[in-house]
């Protein structure tokens, strides 16, 4: 199996639990520190040799597009106060990345949002990655999917643990034994009760796919909320070529929740050269209050 060029990472969505913070300004570019949720996805991407990323966005996230382009007025005011610094990262975002910009015509489901991304993915394998989703390792989360994608020829998931509270948060998959390192998936369930499965391996919004997956999507009936969910298009997977699962010992957060959010600012912030030394300080001083 020929190695992953392309990843589709999906912000389409509304993120209505940051509201009203996200009425104008997409969620994935919310500020972890000083840096965008959706940038740590596309460096992990770029981490994994994948220079292609095509974002499936919905209406009103042209701030995405915004980004990632040129910004002649803030460059040159930058170059003029001697900002090299400041310049030079902006410059580099610019130019990090081969960014594609799709947009998803209508909110139908994770599933309908990846097979947007098929013209430009044809039928090669791809990863996926969920924008409000970081991964911090080395090399990442998504390198190691694609190695094992193309070692086996397989699709293959990223699964961790989770307690039965938070089950019914996550797409479940059921596994034939432990992932040490990889395991098959039996069966998977979007966002079960902890009642309907013993499984307690989730999916955090790692995947690395085999292009035959976009016909399972596109015979996947509307399911939960009439949207089409992935997890129901990777059943198929399982019925016919099967899926693999891995462990993977990254760093996650999930900023699309209030708590991830700030624990990742929190825990980012103190790595952060610039601040983090007084933010460090100030949590001493903090504690002592409480």
């Amino acid at each position: 199996m020929a190695a992953i060029r392309k990843v589709i990472i999906p912000v389409a969505g509304l993120g209505t639990r940051f509201l009203p913070a996200t009425k104008n300004l997409p969620k994935e570019m919310l500020p972890i520190v000083d840096k965008p949720a959706l940038l740590f996805n596309i460096e992990e991407a770029l981490r994994a040799g994948i220079h292609d990323i095509i974002i499936i966005q919905g209406r009103g996230k042209t701030a995405i597009e915004d980004f990632f382009d040129r910004s002649v007025e803030l460059e040159e005011v930058l170059e003029k106060s001697g900002k090299t610094n400041l310049l030079e990262r902006i410059v580099n975002i610019r130019n990090m990345a081969n960014i594609i910009s799709i947009r998803q015509k209508q909110a139908l489901g994770l599933g309908h949002a990846i097979l947007a991304g098929e013209p430009v993915v044809g039928k090669e394998p791809f990863a996926v990655l969920l924008g409000d989703e970081i991964m911090l390792g080395e090399p990442g989360v998504t390198h190691n999917l694609g190695q094992c994608l193309e070692s086996t020829g397989i699709s293959t998931v990223a699964v961790m643990e989770v307690p039965s509270a938070d089950v019914s948060k996550y797409g479940i998959v059921e596994l034939e034994s432990t992932p040490n390192p990889i395991s098959r998936v039996t069966h998977l369930i979007e966002k079960p009760e902890p009642s309907e499965t013993k499984s307690r391996w989730a999916l955090p919004g790692r995947y690395a796919f085999t292009p035959d997956i976009f016909e399972h999507i596109k015979s996947t009936a509307p399911g939960r909320n009439g949207e089409i969910q992935l997890t129901d298009a990777m059943l198929k997977l399982v019925q016919t070529k099967g899926l693999n699962a891995t462990t993977f010992k990254d760093r996650r957060f999930d900023t699309g929740d209030k708590l991830g959010y700030l624990k990742a600012n929190i825990e980012l912030g103190l790595e952060h050269e610039e601040v983090g030394s007084e933010l460090r300080i100030y949590l001493k001083e903090l504690v002592k209050r409480l």
